[in-house]
C-alpha cells in the first residue's frame, strides 16, 4: 500500500477521483469548492462582525476549512513521509527553458536562485497578485475550473480561459524581463 500511495498516480486515475469530487459535493448540497474563500472564512470567525464583508455564517462552510487542512497536511506527509527523496521530476524541454532563464539548480522543491533577495520580493510581490486576482475573480483556478465549469457558470469559462491566457503570457513575456 505504501509502494501505491508513493508512486505518481495516472491522470485518468486522478482525474476520475477529482471529477467525482464534484458530483459528490453536489449531493452534499455544496456548490463552491476552493481554496481561496477558506481565507474568508478564517478571517470571519476571527474578526468581529463588523465588517459587511465577513459578516456572514461562516460555520456553514467548516467543511471547507477542513478541506485547507487537510490539503496542508497531505503536503507535509507527502513530501515528507511518502517521497521517494528524489527531486522533483521535470521535462528535459522544462529544465533547458528554466536554464535559459538563469536557474541551475533542479535538486529540490524550490531552486536555489528563487531563494535570493530578488526571489523572494518575486515570491511576495506575486502572493499578493494571485491573492489580488482570486478576490477579482471571485474564485481561485481550482473553484472556477473544477467546480465553475462543472456547474456551466459562465464566468468561471471566463474566468479559466484568463488564467490560461495570462500563464502563458506570463511564462513566454514576463518571466523572461524578470530573469534577464
Amino acid at each position: 500500500m505504501l509502494e501505491l500511495i508513493s508512486q505518481p498516480w495516472p491522470w485518468y486515475v486522478t482525474g476520475l477521483v477529482l471529477g467525482l469530487s464534484v458530483p459528490l459535493l453536489l449531493l452534499l448540497g455544496n456548490k463552491k469548492l476552493g481554496i481561496s474563500s477558506s481565507l474568508r472564512h478564517v478571517c470571519a470567525s476571527c474578526f468581529p462582525a463588523k465588517i459587511p464583508f465577513f459578516n456572514y455564517d461562516w460555520k456553514k462552510e467548516i467543511w471547507n476549512l477542513f478541506f485547507v487542512v487537510g490539503i496542508l497536511i497531505g503536503g507535509v506527509l507527502a513530501g515528507n513521509v511518502f517521497s521517494n527523496g528524489e527531486p522533483v521530476a521535470i521535462s528535459e524541454a522544462t529544465k533547458a527553458d528554466l536554464t535559459e532563464l538563469g536557474v541551475m539548480s533542479f535538486d529540490g522543491l524550490l531552486p536555489a536562485e528563487f531563494l535570493s533577495v530578488q526571489g523572494i520580493v518575486l515570491m511576495i510581490a506575486g502572493g499578493f497578485l494571485v491573492g489580488f486576482g482570486t478576490r477579482f475573480a471571485g474564485g481561485c483556478t481550482s473553484g472556477h475550473t473544477i467546480m465553475g465549469l462543472s456547474n456551466l457558470q459562465w464566468p468561471s469559462l471566463l474566468a479559466t480561459v484568463g488564467f490560461f491566457i495570462g500563464g502563458l503570457l506570463s511564462t513566454h513575456f514576463i518571466l523572461p524581463l524578470i530573469f534577464p
